[in-house]
C-alpha cells in the first residue's frame, strides 16, 4: 500500500491584525476577557484592501511550490476549498493556477483544477479527493496541490464579529511525504442541519447555539464511525489531536466530550471512579432524560479532575496557540490547528516522529470526519521552515477605526475607496477588474 500523505504546508494569513481586548473590546463596550477568555482568542487577522481569498491562496502556494523547488510540472491537480468564493462558475483554483504561471517556468494546462465547498469540512474533503487520486494511481508521479482559503468575515455587531479571520493553508499531498502520512480508515458524522449559512450572501445567518450543539453531535458520530473501521481509541493513542477551530472555547467542549468518550471502559474511567465514580450507563437509570442529567453530572466533574487537564495540556492546548493569534478560518481552521500542534511540540523539543494525530474536521451544514495521522521523519524541518512567529509579529495592527474601514473595503455591499494600511512585498496582489467583470492579479516585487 502506498505511504500517501502532507508532504508539505504552508500558511499565509491576512496582512493586518485586530487586537480584541486592546482595541475591540473598548470600542465595544465589553469585558476583554469575554473574549480572551470566553472564546479564547486573542487577536484576528484581516487582508488589506489589496488582499482576497486569491492572493491570500496563491501566495501560501507560491511559498510552499518555491521552497519545495517544485515546477507546474511536478502538480497534477490544483484543489481549492473555500466558503468565500466570488464567482458560482469559475473555481478559485484558476485564479490561484493562473496567479502561479506569472511567477513560475510552465503553465498548470495539465492539472485537474476544482473548488470544494462544504463549509469548514471542505478542506479536509480536498486533502481526502488527492489522497483518493494518488491511491487510485491516477497521479502519474505528480503531487496534488491543496489550499484552503477563506476571509471569514462577519456582519457588523453579529455575535461572531469577535471570532474572524482571514488567510490560506496551502499543502502538497503527495506519496512519501515529509509531515504526516494520512490513514485510509476515516469516519463521518452528516446531517441536514440549518446552523450556519450563507443562502447568496456574503456574511453568513449563524445559530450560535444551534451551531455549537451541531458540532459536537456531528463530531460524536464520526469518532463511533472512526471506532467502527480503526478501533477503539484511548488518550494516549494520540500525541496530538487537533480539531476544527472557529475559536478555542468550542474546542474545550468538544475535547472534554471526546476525553469522556475514549476513557470509558478504560483504566483511566477506573482510577478516577473513587474521585467522581464511574460514567454513567443507559442501562443503569430510568429515562433518557435521567441518562442525560447523569451523564452531563459526570462530565462537570470530569472536567476539573487532572487527569483530564493534564490531558487536555499536552495534546489541545498546543494545537490552539496560532488560532489565538488569527481567529477562524473556515476551510484552514483545522489545518492552522495541526500546523499549531507541532510547532508548539517542535518549539519543546520533542521528537514525534511515528507519533499518531486524531484530526477533527467539521463544517456546518453539517458533517465531521475523524482520521489518523502518522508524522514522518522530516516533520521538524518542514514545521520550522514556516517561520510562523515572524509572519504573526509582521502584521501591521489596526486601530479600530482603520478596523472600520477595511471591514467596509471588502463589504461587497458598499462601495468604500480601498486605503491600503500595508504594502505589497513580493506578494500577489489584487489589481482591478477585467472586461468581463472578472478579477485581475499581479506579482509585485
Amino acid at each position: 500500500m502506498k505511504s500517501v500523505g502532507i508532504d508539505a504546508i504552508e500558511i499565509w494569513t491576512g496582512n493586518l491584525e485586530l487586537d480584541l481586548a486592546e482595541t475591540f473590546a473598548p470600542a465595544m463596550g465589553e469585558d476583554p476577557g469575554k473574549y480572551t477568555k470566553g472564546l479564547g482568542l486573542l487577536r484576528s487577522s484581516f487582508p488589506d484592501a489589496y488582499e482576497d481569498i486569491v492572493t491570500m491562496g496563491a501566495n501560501a502556494a507560491h511559498r510552499l511550490m518555491e521552497r519545495k523547488g517544485l515546477e507546474p510540472d511536478d502538480i497534477g491537480r490544483i484543489d481549492v476549498a473555500t466558503e468565500s468564493a466570488f464567482d458560482n462558475s469559475k473555481p478559485v483554483s484558476t485564479y490561484i493556477a493562473g496567479c502561479l504561471e506569472e511567477v513560475l517556468d510552465g503553465d498548470f494546462h495539465h492539472a485537474n483544477k476544482g473548488e470544494r465547498k462544504f463549509a469548514c469540512v471542505a478542506g479536509t474533503q480536498s486533502v481526502d479527493d488527492a489522497y483518493n487520486w494518488i491511491r487510485a494511481g491516477r497521479n502519474r508521479g505528480r503531487s496534488a496541490l491543496v489550499v484552503a482559503t477563506d476571509t471569514a468575515l462577519y456582519a457588523r455587531g453579529d455575535p461572531g464579529e469577535a471570532t474572524q479571520g482571514a488567510g490560506a493553508v496551502a499543502m502538497l499531498v503527495s506519496e512519501d511525504p515529509d509531515l504526516v502520512e494520512l490513514s485510509a480508515e476515516q469516519g463521518y458524522g452528516s446531517a441536514d442541519e440549518t446552523d450556519f449559512l450563507k443562502p447568496n450572501q456574503q456574511f453568513p445567518s449563524v445559530d450560535g447555539k444551534r451551531s455549537v450543539q451541531v458540532y459536537l453531535a456531528r463530531m460524536r458520530e464520526a469518532l463511533e464511525d472512526f471506532e467502527s473501521v480503526a478501533g477503539a481509541i484511548h488518550p494516549d493513542d494520540f500525541e496530538l489531536i487537533p480539531f476544527h477551530t472557529p475559536f478555542p472555547g468550542m474546542v474545550r467542549k468538544a475535547a472534554l466530550l471526546g476525553f469522556r468518550h475514549a476513557i470509558r471502559d478504560t483504566e483511566i474511567e477506573d482510577e478516577l471512579a473513587a474521585e467522581i465514580g464511574r460514567q454513567p450507563r443507559r442501562e443503569e437509570v430510568e429515562s433518557d432524560e435521567a441518562y442525560l442529567d447523569a451523564i452531563k453530572e459526570y462530565t462537570d466533574k470530569l472536567k476539573d479532575t487532572q487527569a483530564y487537564l493534564d490531558w487536555y495540556e499536552d495534546t489541545i492546548e498546543p494545537t490552539l496557540a496560532i488560532a489565538r493569534e488569527v481567529g477562524n478560518w473556515y476551510t484552514g481552521s483545522v489545518h492552522v490547528a495541526r500546523a499549531s500542534g507541532l510547532w508548539q511540540l517542535a518549539k519543546e523539543g520533542h521528537d514525534l516522529t511515528g507519533k499518531r494525530l486524531l484530526v477533527g474536521s467539521y463544517g456546518s451544514g453539517a458533517q465531521a470526519e475523524i482520521h489518523a495521522e502518522t508524522i514522518q521523519p522530516g516533520w521538524r524541518e518542514e514545521i520550522e521552515a514556516l517561520e510562523i512567529e515572524s509572519r504573526l509579529e509582521d502584521r501591521y495592527s489596526l486601530t479600530f477605526e482603520e478596523y472600520e474601514h477595511v471591514h467596509d473595503v471588502h463589504n461587497h455591499d458598499k462601495e468604500t475607496e480601498a486605503e491600503e494600511f500595508t504594502t505589497p512585498d513580493s506578494e500577489f496582489a489584487f489589481d482591478g477588474w477585467g472586461r468581463m467583470g472578472e478579477r485581475k492579479y499581479r506579482y509585485v516585487e
